[in-house]
């Protein structure tokens, strides 16, 4: 008892401190890790220029050296939906009351940490802390109130997820072209939902499989792991190759959701895939090219179909009701300019394909991430002593998806995200 509630309190304070708690930008995925990553729009798998990179490709770090890395970014999403009217049914009357639902909280503060040692010159440990991702929103009525039966009330409707990761890293140099890496990734997040009590009581008490344990009971937390491996191939002195490979990460289930997420309350983190390159244009400019693919529809919460009926048992079970998301395809282009000695600029933009289509809107309502396109830029600077300051800023431009549902008839509406988001971090090689 004393180690488990232990464990819990690390838990807590972790997810607190490194953790994303918003609709993130690629699904709830974050498009870069750290400051550099971020500038180039997350075309990182290439570029070894830094400890954080460890998260995007462990084979990376061989060769960065010793390094020491922190900061902090700003992140600020715009979300929600529109609700249609129908033609013929009385405002306030429709499956989801007509109107335009804007989510609250609109800033949040994502910290990150990095470290590098090198154990003798062809190999390094290192440890990356960071948030990985999550779902937030919170609407300031009962979206689903009129799903429920005559009297029955509901509460103010929304979701928190967030999720954070620590990878211990070894990296080896093979010889002076290839390093590899390995990283045991320890994963730990938590969730709530609030505001979902018209599909657990009354009338629609069967749309469960557990309908006490669908909404209102607080912040939930699972952890978990798996492991990410990495290779980085210096070709010549223009051309870096990149892969890395993050296997899905396995986590304990929501137990508090058993009868909301599909297998009972299993939420695992799934695997995705990176491949890329950066060439040398000229001696001071980089061009760095990554593809990455998430693959969401192998967690059975995340990919089974939203548009399935509400009726018995459609919450919980193995084949129950998820989000409707597909796996995604993101491609990354950056740019790195190096100004001179002790300044560079950099820029990027990414795009990715849909998450999900309309039809899979209604619980998408929780979580609508449908943001595609990263305008990204950056500035590092090198100061006295051997540390550096690097800036990054991220623009992300409003996306809507329109669509129905099964579950709402005629109705028509949309989701709607944009977001911006400011970064900043110090590092010091020693």
């Amino acid at each position: 008892m004393i180690m488990s509630r232990g464990i819990r309190r690390v838990a807590v304070l972790a997810i607190f401190l490194f953790s994303e708690p918003v609709s993130a930008t690629n699904g709830y995925w974050s498009h870069g890790y750290g400051p550099q990553s971020k500038a180039i729009a997350g075309a990182c798998v290439a570029m070894a220029f830094g400890a954080m990179c460890a998260a995007s490709n462990p084979g990376s770090l061989a060769v960065v050296g010793n390094r020491l890395e922190f900061g902090a970014a700003l992140f600020a999403p715009k979300r929600g939906f529109v609700a249609d009217p129908i033609t013929g049914v009385p405002a306030g009357s429709e499956p989801i009351p007509q109107g335009t639902y804007d989510s609250e909280n609109d800033f949040f503060l994502i910290p990150h940490f990095a470290y590098n040692r090198m154990l003798d010159d062809k190999s390094s440990i290192g440890i990356a802390i960071g948030g990985n991702g999550g779902m937030n929103t919170e609407y300031d009525s009962a979206v689903f109130r009129n799903f429920a039966p005559p009297g029955v009330t509901s509460s103010p409707t929304g979701i928190d997820m967030k999720q954070a990761f620590a990878g211990i890293t070894y990296s080896r140099r093979l010889n002076d072209q290839h390093s590899i890496g390995i990283t045991p990734v320890l994963a730990i997040q938590s969730f709530k939902a609030e505001g979902l009590e018209p599909f657990t009581i009354g009338g629609a008490a069967a749309v469960s499989v557990d309908p006490t344990k669908v909404t209102n009971n607080g912040t939930d937390i699972s952890y978990g792991g798996g492991l990410k491996l990495g290779w980085l191939w210096q070709v010549n002195d223009w051309l870096n190759i990149g892969a890395s490979y993050q296997s899905r990460l396995y986590m304990t289930e929501f137990d508090d959701y058993a009868g909301l997420f599909a297998e009972h309350g299993d939420f695992d983190i799934p695997s995705n895939l990176d491949l890329g390159f950066s060439y040398k244009l000229t001696p001071e400019l980089i061009f760095a090219f990554d593809y990455q693919r998430i693959n969401f529809s192998e967690v059975r919460a995340i990919g089974n179909r939203a548009d399935i009926p509400l009726t018995t048992g459609a919450l919980g079970c193995d084949s129950c009701l998820g989000f409707g998301w597909d796996d995604v395809n993101i491609y990354k282009f950056g740019l790195q300019w190096q100004y001179r000695p002790d300044l560079a600029f950099r820029a990027g933009y990414s795009y990715a394909t849909d998450v999900f289509d309309g039809g899979q809107a209604l619980f998408n309502i929780l979580a609508p991430a449908v943001v595609k396109r990263h305008f990204t830029f950056g500035i590092g600077k090198q100061l006295p002593g051997g540390s550096e300051i690097n800036l990054a800023f991220a623009y992300m431009p409003e996306e809507k998806v329109y669509g129905t549902n099964t579950n709402t008839g005629p109705q028509t509406g949309h989701l709607f995200m944009d977001q911006w988001e400011l970064e900043i971090g110090w590092a010091t090689s020693f």
